[in-house]
């Protein structure tokens, strides 16, 4: 385990192809430090992103049973240090906290409806019934809504120039064939 710490070193030098010489310069105690904060630092974002890829790609069920699996394994791990219960019972709450933050993710992959649950009775999955169906609904509806209502009002002034009804579309054709005459 003494040349881990070397190793590492050698990899990321390799991985990044430059001089590392702050890393290869470093004590095994600093490369442990730095070692524990990158993995404190990076390790939620990891797993956020990896736990959203999941979802992506198998729906939010998968998180649900990522979550017990991994409760469960955390709770089955045993260790003799003084406080690992008390480590078991954070790393459990950081993992809730990751799951409801992925959870509310706008990347969130949201689960789909069942089709068959949404479809009526009866009727037909041929794509040239539902479009003759379709077009049968769409002409038994024309027009789709009633023609906007003229308003008057008891203001004084004077009336305002009202357009949108066949009547008043009507009349001001035949008011403006009229100074047209009169012209």
């Amino acid at each position: 385990m003494e040349h881990l710490p070397t190793i590492a070193v050698d990899m990321l030098v390799r991985r990044k192809g430059c001089n590392m010489s702050k890393l290869q310069a470093a004590t095994p105690e600093h490369l442990q430090r730095l070692k524990l904060e990158a993995s404190a630092y990076f390790g939620p974002k990891v797993l956020h992103e990896a736990l959203l890829r999941l979802c992506q790609a198998c729906g939010s069920d998968s998180l649900d049973r990522f979550e017990r699996s991994m409760v469960d394994q955390i709770e089955a791990t045993h260790d003799e240090r003084a406080d690992f219960e008390a480590m078991k019972e954070f790393a459990i709450e950081q993992l809730y906290a990751c799951i409801r933050e992925v959870r509310s993710s706008p990347d969130m992959k949201q689960p789909l409806e069942e089709t068959e649950a949404r479809r009526t009775p009866g009727r037909s999955q041929k794509p040239e019934t539902l479009e003759d169906q379709l077009q049968a609904g769409l002409e038994d509806s024309f027009p789709a809504s009633d023609p906007p209502a003229v308003v008057s009002t008891a203001i004084p002034g004077g009336s305002k120039k009202l357009v949108g009804t066949d009547e008043v579309l009507k009349k001001q054709r035949e008011e403006a064939a009229k100074n047209n005459d009169r012209s």
